[in-house]
């Protein structure tokens, strides 16, 4: 049974993998793989309910990372449909574009610190789309982007969904861990970044943005409101998770539901066909959702694996040959560019007791940055690769030419560089 569940999932992966030259979607590849693992999973489980309650337990985790994508798509829609990234790209001058690059993968690297790195790619993608015209220029900002994310989430206990689990579980606290991680994830953004604009030359036709359609029915006045009020529901989802502990999805659905209010009451004196572009009803209906359904077929197909007891008995079977802390942490970050690092970082919690690695022990602060910054290494190895994946439509195997060998020497830089901390300054 998990032979087999193995090899469907390599074919799956290889189906995603090579989407344009066989010209079948990703999202029904990623549903077909993720569906058959549970049907093999369940025909040769003895208990069946076992199984299900399995699938309900797995499907209860996957449901949150679907309908905070969900809510955060929905929030950037209606900023959009408002005109209210014109507020940032009139202030944005630079065209030039190795200078805009370095301006952009800042502006994401300390964004996802405080925010997280899915919910700041979606921003800033959809923000490049207001920069950039010119599709293919917009893909090497893009496949940035994803790098820049998810080293500046790895920093943090709310940037990243590994490093806040790490948090939680009381392996590390929120000042040690940025200031041990802060210089090492600036370095995995700064290799990639320093030789992808040393290659860039010349500078990027922006978009004609004056003529957006709808502008002619909006003020000033109402577009800065939903623009701050958009941004301002972004910034409070991490706030909301501390002070009440209700999960990043609940946050999200409230600041949807504010701002579905505020653009109500704000449209409610205009006709029906001037509001109607407006609205959420609008914005849920130009979400990509084919992203979304990527994301599931993903999720549960990585569940599923979990399940049958692949990723531990990959986490158990490093612990047992390699025997090196650094090591497992470094192959953890690559094995998590292929497989989602959350059900990785899962299992090495429960294989460490605290009594063997406490609380700000070195291996967890090492496993926080690898497991947050190797999914780069892939674009469907993380979360923000794969929401860019989705609105950008960016290719599995362009990804791979062009982007990954970067984020692979940002990747191993960043581990020198917190190991050269560690060792060698002691800090």
């Amino acid at each position: 049974m998990i032979t087999l569940i193995a090899v469907i999932f390599i074919i799956g992966y290889a189906g995603i993998a090579f989407e344009h030259p066989l010209k079948i979607n990703k999202s029904a590849t990623a549903l077909i793989t993720g569906v058959l693992c549970w049907t093999v999973y369940i025909l040769n489980a003895p208990d069946k309910g076992l199984v299900n309650n399995e699938l309900s337990e797995n499907f209860s985790g996957v449901a949150q990372i679907l309908f905070f994508l969900l809510g955060a798509m929905t929030i950037v829609e209606l900023i959009d449909s408002h005109n209210g990234f014109a507020i940032i790209t009139e202030k944005i001058t630079n065209t030039k574009k190795s200078s805009l690059l370095w301006m952009i993968c800042f502006i994401t690297f300390f964004l996802s610190a405080v925010l997280d790195n899915l919910t700041t790619t979606i921003v800033i993608v959809s923000l490049l789309r207001k920069l950039i015209k010119d599709p293919k220029e917009r893909l090497m900002f893009a496949g940035m982007v994803v790098i820049a994310a998810n080293a500046g989430g790895a920093w943090t206990p709310i940037g990243d969904v590994t490093t806040t689990m790490l948090w939680i579980g009381n392996q590390i606290t929120t000042v040690n861990i940025m200031l041990k991680l802060l210089l090492p994830s600036l370095v995995c953004l700064l290799v990639p970044l320093t030789i992808l604009s040393l290659k860039m030359k010349g500078n990027l036709e922006r978009p004609n943005i004056a003529n957006e359609k709808h502008k002619e029915f909006l003020s000033l006045k109402q577009q800065k409101i939903v623009f701050y009020a958009g941004v301002g529901c972004l910034i409070m989802v991490p706030i909301f998770k501390t002070f009440t502990h209700l999960p990043p999805f609940m946050g999200i659905l409230l600041g949807v539901g504010v701002l579905w209010v505020l653009t109500e009451i704000m449209h409610k004196k205009k006709p029906h066909e001037m509001r109607m572009p407006f609205t959420v009803t609008h914005a849920l209906h130009r979400i990509d959702t084919t992203s979304i359904l990527f994301f599931l077929g993903i999720l549960i197909c990585i569940s599923a694996l979990e399940s049958v007891g692949i990723l531990p008995a990959v986490a158990q079977w490093m612990d047992k040959t390699i025997h090196n802390d650094s090591i497992i942490a470094m192959a953890i970050g690559v094995l998590s560019s292929i497989v989602d690092n959350v059900p990785l970082v899962a299992a090495t919690q429960g294989m460490y007791s605290m009594a063997q690695y406490p609380t700000d022990h070195f291996f967890w602060e090492f496993l926080a940055f690898t497991a947050g910054t190797g999914g780069s290494i892939l674009i469907i190895g993380s979360a923000a690769g794969v929401a860019a994946m989705g609105i950008e439509k960016i290719d599995f195997i362009w990804y791979l030419k062009n982007i990954s060998w970067l984020a692979a020497l940002g990747f191993f830089a960043g581990c020198g560089t917190y190991l050269a901390q560690h060792y060698l300054l002691h800090i």
